[in-house]
């Protein structure tokens, strides 16, 4: 039984470390080779991205269109007595003439719909994107097809 302990503690020791080091030497390497490769536009085109950004294109095309405050009653069964509503219109530039002519139509048809819908549907806060759609394909009708692109409310208070 001696002989055979003393021929296990005669074997060489495994060089675990050596063997992590050498491993986690050769990840560092390879991630900092891939990331110059990537960076200097040898994979991915990185060069060609670099070279696009000088800087934000001018806004060509648009204009805004404001649009008068209104105050809307709401009418017993609401929680709030009015609705301060304020907005403007995203139009393209060639038809701010056009638009700016019809926004007493426009702001008919948006008074007649804020005060048609249900007060609840006014107070819900995520009912907000509905409404603003409904409001903006109301005022697409009342336009024409091609002029108001968006419409951005700036206020929408409930009092």
């Amino acid at each position: 039984m001696a002989t055979a302990d003393a021929t296990l503690n005669d074997l060489p020791k495994p060089r675990r470390k050596r063997g992590l080091l050498i491993g986690v030497l050769s990840a560092v390497v390879l991630g900092a080779g891939g990331f110059y490769a990537t960076w200097s536009g040898m994979i991915l085109g990185g060069a060609e991205q670099h070279a696009e950004v000088s800087g934000p294109e001018p806004l060509i095309g648009i204009a805004f269109v404001p649009l008068e405050t209104m105050v809307v009653s709401l009418g017993p069964d609401a929680a709030s007595s009015h609705l301060r509503f304020s907005a403007q219109v995203e139009v393209v530039d060639s038809a701010v003439a056009d638009v700016t002519l019809l926004s007493p139509r426009i702001l008919d048809v948006l008074n007649s719909y804020l005060r048609a819908i249900d007060p609840a549907a006014i107070e819900d806060p995520s009912a907000m994107a509905k409404l603003r759609a409904q409001m903006l394909r109301r005022i697409q009708i009342v336009t024409g097809e091609g002029r108001v692109r968006d419409l951005l409310i700036t206020e929408f208070v409930l009092n």
